[in-house]
């Protein structure tokens, strides 16, 4: 396994092309070869753009010094308060359905590693935010499914992005419970649920994300509201927005689901 020393020479010297993001991996592909620096966030995680004047940031586990084209230097801080998040260099291969790898900032431009995507990535399938998400294919794999309806909606090999909190608030939209079995939910609900997680990811997005604290942050350190607008998770005992039934929370997988118990019934 690459230490330390490793991953500073392979770095060094290096120019960043783009920036991709597909679920919760972010890549950013290097001019030193078929390469990309690779983050993944974990729980906690946070890639901070500083100066190098900005004061130090507690729990900051790497930096990594940039200079712009314009000779501005800047530092990336990985900040992580629970170590789960990882940085790393990875090869980059091509994608299982010869699309784009991911979300990139350079969107209109054709690139080399536009097709590309690394190792440690290529598993994640696309969100319902993507493109090329080919929402036909994953309901009817879905629809195979005999597990409950939001371990389903989870599972980054069928459809990456949604996360706990937004398969709360896709499942409370939709009026399903969470532990409904998705082979039998008809094709059309869950298509209408893919709909809504669409909805429901593209409003957060534009909010900046779920800030419940510190730990929740953009890039420019910058809190989201899209904590503002949430109808089930983190409600708990609080009135149902659309039946006044005070929403339940219940221990599931090693995290909650948040529901309501008569907007949202087993069956």
């Amino acid at each position: 396994m690459s230490g330390p020393a490793d991953f500073r020479k392979k770095l060094v010297g290096t120019k960043v092309l783009d920036v991709v993001r597909r679920g919760k991996f972010l890549w950013l592909p290097l001019d030193s070869g078929v390469s990309a620096l690779v983050g993944h966030l974990g729980m906690s995680g946070q890639m901070l753009i500083r100066t190098p004047d900005y004061p130090a940031d507690n729990l900051n586990r790497v930096t990594i010094e940039f200079e712009t084209s314009k000779g501005k230097p800047l530092e990336l801080r990985f900040v992580d308060q629970r170590i789960f998040g990882s940085l790393a260099i990875d090869d980059l291969v091509q994608t299982r359905d010869g699309g784009s790898g991911g979300f990139s900032a350079g969107k209109n431009r054709s690139k080399p590693w536009q097709n590309l995507i690394p190792v440690s990535a290529a598993h994640i399938a696309r969100d319902p935010l993507d493109d090329a998400f080919d929402q036909d294919a994953v309901v009817s794999k879905m629809r195979t499914k005999k597990s409950g309806i939001k371990r389903v909606i989870l599972d980054q090999n069928l459809v990456s992005g949604i996360g706990n909190i937004y398969a709360d608030e896709s499942l409370w939209l939709a009026k399903l419970h969470f532990d409904r079995s998705a082979d039998g939910i008809s094709k059309a609900k869950l298509t209408e649920l893919m709909e809504i997680s669409k909805q429901v990811l593209a409003a957060a997005v534009k909010q900046g994300g779920t800030s419940f604290d510190e730990q929740y942050k953009n890039v420019n350190g910058e809190s989201g509201y899209f904590s503002q607008q949430l109808y089930a998770y983190g409600q708990t005992d609080r009135p149902c927005a659309r039946c006044q039934t005070p929403i339940r929370r219940q221990a599931w997988a090693n995290r909650g689901s948040h529901f309501c118990p008569r907007c949202q019934r087993p069956s």
